[in-house]
């Protein structure tokens, strides 16, 4: 009961609840650049189910592409899905998008050199973005749920990994799976999330006094 109320795939989570707080923020940004055309939304890394909770399917007003690295069934007017690399956007041209949008996702790119790629192309296509990160300091591992996990040494995390279900995943099949998935992860801090987006703002998500997330955002004004 615990971890469901961590669990981002629940209506009733505490992380959905923090989802819709970030999410009422967003709209004050997206009122900045509302106009007579629709407002076209690239969201890396998006699932439609995400915009349903929030009320944003079916608005026409609102045109929303999600990226993923395979294309999925989407069943509402406004909300395509394509095939896509988030550390390589050459499909599109610059400022293509009125918005790149993105949560929880620049982490999951295994190394400091594509989070930059990605942090670069978002910066390229959008005209504005919004790109969302759990926050390195903060002492919930938000993908294991395990205390301070991620300052664990690496064979210890792959350890875990390998013999405990942990947060959202069940143990790894094997050694080879549990690297894989340990380096996968890579979090960021909020000076590091400055320095991949220089031209941005900084909105802090904060929970017990502490930064539970960090999202660069660049909107008029």
């Amino acid at each position: 009961m615990a971890l469901d109320l961590l669990d981002p795939a629940l209506e009733s989570s505490l992380n959905q609840r923090f989802r819709e707080k970030r999410f009422k923020f967003f709209i004050t940004l997206l009122e900045k650049i509302k106009s007579d055309k629709p407002v076209q939304i690239l969201d890396i890394g998006g699932e439609e189910n995400y915009w349903v909770r929030m009320n944003y399917s079916g608005d026409a007003n609102i045109q929303i592409t999600l990226l993923n690295l395979e294309k999925t069934a989407t069943t509402k007017n406004n909300i395509i899905s394509i095939k896509g690399d988030a550390t390589d956007l050459t499909k599109f041209k610059d400022q293509e998008f009125d918005i790149v949008f993105s949560n929880s996702v620049i982490e999951h790119l295994f190394s400091k050199e594509n989070q930059k790629k990605m942090a670069d192309e978002a910066r390229r296509v959008g005209k504005c973005y919004y790109i969302q990160t759990p926050n390195f300091y903060f002492p919930i591992e938000p993908h294991w749920l395990f205390p301070f996990f991620h300052f664990l040494p690496v064979k210890t995390r792959v350890f875990l990994t390998q013999n405990f279900n942990l947060g959202h995943f069940k143990k790894a099949i094997d050694r080879e799976e549990a690297i894989q998935r340990v380096n996968e992860i890579k979090l960021l801090t909020e000076r590091e999330m400055k320095e991949l987006f220089p031209d941005g703002k900084v909105y802090k998500e904060v929970l017990l006094g502490l930064t539970k997330s960090v999202t660069m955002y660049r909107f008029p004004g």
